[in-house]
């Protein structure tokens, strides 16, 4: 059964490019084009992953992820921050909101395809 992942990302540009390279990886891609919507799916669908970008609108990423991470329901769904954010101590900001890892943008998909199999449930 293919993995699925969440790809929360409010950029059409950068979530058309992610969600058809997963697709040809063989994993089933559902979106959500803000923090809030990304709350709701995550609950509904359980998807394996989540690749958050952290600056979304009407819910950033950071709050998103934090209450992911607090809800039961979605506590165990590893989450993989996806930012422009490259300074030091972004990547320690990601891991603090909950994040269990960090990807910088522009994507690097041969690493970012490692993180999602690494962290992958199951």
């Amino acid at each position: 059964m293919s993995k699925v992942i969440l790809l929360v990302e409010d950029n059409e540009m950068n979530r058309d490019m992610l969600s058809r390279r997963l697709r040809k990886r063989g994993f089933v891609v559902e979106v959500a084009e803000d923090g809030a919507v990304a709350i709701e799916r995550a609950v509904e669908l359980q998807p394996d992953l989540v690749l958050m970008d952290m600056s979304l609108p009407v819910v950033d990423g950071w709050e998103a992820t934090r209450r992911l991470k607090a809800d039961s329901r979605t506590a165990a769904i590893p989450i993989i921050a996806l930012t422009a954010h490259a300074i030091a101590g972004d990547r320690e900001r990601c891991l603090a909101a909950g994040c269990d890892d960090y990807a910088t943008k522009p994507v690097d998909f041969g690493a970012l395809l490692a993180q999602i199999n690494q962290l992958c449930r199951g």
